[in-house]
């Protein structure tokens, strides 16, 4: 996490919810509580509308001091305290073998992950990784959503006036939205991990939209002379090099931390799907599923034959969402359109 902001605790935290590619690295799923600092996470209103799309409770530091009105200091120490464990114990190494790539270094990360979770517990007798998987609740871990769904959850609202060309100018950056939408005060949704918005007006949400004129980015910067502390980190740097020991310390190429019993707990671990339905976009009514069935389509609906009509007829009458509709409608056209290129 660069910094204490609710947009890297949220990248962060679907990182450590999401399952892991690793088969003996089995820690995932959402919680039922956070306890954090009183800091910026928390009180940022995205951090709060995600976890509530979550269903994920969470609890500020708030104890009472000696007078028994005041209050401690927000911060305890104990994130720093895992921060400070790894960089003792992991990043040291690097002194003696430098990762050639990212990969690379996420690898012996990964490694060192694996080999500190199959140590013992502080507390318990057994490691920590086994006693994650006996403190499991009964209903099994509660599977993270996808990143496409946790992207919809992590919008920050702002309200703003459309000009009379339907444009909204955010920093010099122009966005086009509907022509119903001009003059009028809207609900802009700003993705935090996307380039794309959503607009709220009359009740419903319309979207995506994206940039039609605007700055070009750069992506450069300046580089500031080196001075005396960076010369004086360079040569430690450069006696560090000529430090060694083996690479299996990183690697772990030659270890097994997790053993067969408890690799079939990890494999035979329950689940609770998570239910996305409920938060897919639904059309507002038949008129605007039509309206949009047709532009993708890029076909009017008055030029379908009445076996079409019928057809997505009954779709909508089945259901609004609009994912499913579009899908179903794509299907069919697509199926349909290589039956007859093949009769042909």
């Amino acid at each position: 996490m660069y910094g204490e902001d609710a947009e890297s605790a949220l990248r962060f935290l679907f990182n450590a919810m999401a399952p892991k590619t690793r088969s003996d690295f089995p820690f995932q799923g959402r919680p039922k509580m956070l306890y954090l600092d009183n800091g910026p996470v928390a009180k940022s209103h995205v951090f709060q509308n995600v976890m509530q799309s979550l269903k994920v409770d969470w609890l500020t530091h708030t104890p009472a001091g000696k007078d028994g009105t005041r209050t401690t200091a927000r911060s305890k120490g104990k994130v720093e305290r895992l921060f400070r464990t790894v960089k003792e114990a992991h990043e040291t190494l690097y002194h003696f073998h430098k990762p050639e790539t990212e990969l690379q270094a996420k690898e012996w990360l990964w490694n060192y992950l694996s080999r500190y979770n199959a140590l013992r517990h502080r507390s318990e007798k057994h490691s920590r990784l086994e006693d994650w998987l006996e403190n499991i609740p009964r209903d099994g871990v509660r599977d993270m959503c996808s990143w496409e769904q946790y992207c919809r959850f992590a919008r920050e609202p702002e309200s703003r006036k459309v000009g009379v060309d339907a444009r909204v100018t955010i920093d010099g950056t122009a966005w086009e939205v509907k022509p119903d939408m001009a003059g009028e005060t809207v609900i802009l949704l700003w993705g935090l991990f996307d380039e794309e918005m959503y607009v709220e007006f009359t009740g419903e949400t319309w979207g995506p939209y994206y940039p039609v004129s605007g700055p070009v980015p750069l992506h450069r910067y300046r580089t500031f002379r080196r001075g005396k502390a960076a010369e004086r980190a360079a040569r430690i740097h450069a006696l560090a090099r000529q430090l060694n020991i083996p690479i299996s310390a990183l690697s772990g190429s030659d270890l097994r931390v997790v053993s067969d019993d408890t690799q079939q707990r990890i494999d035979e671990l329950p689940h609770q799907p998570f239910d996305a339905r409920k938060f897919e976009y639904h059309f507002p009514g038949v008129i605007a599923a039509k309206l949009a069935i047709a532009d993708d389509l890029a076909i009017p609906l008055a030029r379908m034959s009445d076996e079409d009509r019928a057809f997505i007829d009954r779709i909508l009458a089945e259901t609004l969402n609009r994912s499913e509709v579009l899908a179903r409608i794509r299907d069919y056209f697509r199926n349909r359109q290589s039956g007859e290129d093949h009769a042909g």
